[in-house]
């Protein structure tokens, strides 16, 4: 089966976040899917990174 990932999708199973359901997890890892990224996703990835990178970074300066 093949599954088309939002940018929101895609980051938390990359970051691996408890937001994704165990359900979606378990699809995205079958070997039988095929798991697609639109040109989108692609192009905003740059912008997510930088704002999870800036949240980490809030996390450890104030514990």
């Amino acid at each position: 089966m093949k599954f088309l990932l939002d940018t929101q999708a895609f980051l938390w199973f990359v970051l691996n976040d408890r937001a994704l359901s165990q359900v979606a997890c378990d699809l995205i890892v079958d070997p039988l899917n095929d798991i697609l990224l639109s040109p989108a996703t692609i192009g905003k990835l740059p912008s997510k990174l930088v704002l999870v990178s800036i949240k980490f970074l809030e996390i450890l300066k104030h514990g």
